[in-house]
């Protein structure tokens, strides 16, 4: 449910901002730009692209897990997907992908998050809690009740 909120705030704002756009600097300065936007972010997805894979291939001729190689390449698809959405703000949240300083503080930061996951969900499984994710688990048994028919035989539907 976060997400859709997100993506529907997203939505709000980047329609906004393009409409601001529109307003001040006319059609086709506004289309310009975006197209523009998309261009540069191709050719940044590209070459990020080719380097990851390359990082990617080494990692694995040296056998070492590749670990970070992987998440920048889940990190330059994201970008990738928020370059294609037509936006300014979508094309500047993907081009922050893009550059590996900016890349690898989100990588690590979603690195820590899923650790946190991991430990707790662990934590939960040391002590006999199932899995949640916020929700109530009530403990029971499930009882199916059927009437029987006059003759003993459980009523079933008749197919027609």
């Amino acid at each position: 449910m976060r997400v859709f909120a997100v993506l529907l705030i997203g939505l709000a704002v980047e329609l906004t901002t393009l409409v601001w756009a529109f307003g001040a600097w006319g059609f086709l300065t506004t289309l310009g730009l975006l197209v523009l936007g998309g261009v540069v972010g191709s050719v940044l997805i590209r070459r990020e692209g080719a380097r990851t894979m390359a990082a990617f291939t080494e990692a694995l001729r040296s056998r070492r897990e590749p670990h970070q190689e992987i998440a920048d390449g889940v990190l330059i698809a994201a970008a990738g997907l928020l370059i294609v959405v037509p936006g300014f703000l979508s094309d500047l949240a993907g081009l922050f992908l893009l550059f590996p300083p900016t890349r690898r503080l989100v990588s690590r930061r979603l690195a820590r998050g899923a650790e946190r996951r991991a430990a707790t969900i662990t934590l939960n499984q040391r002590y006999g809690r199932p899995p949640t994710s916020g929700g109530v688990v009530i403990d029971g048994d499930v009882v199916d009740v059927r009437a029987d028919d006059h003759d003993g035989r459980p009523n079933r539907p008749e197919l027609t």
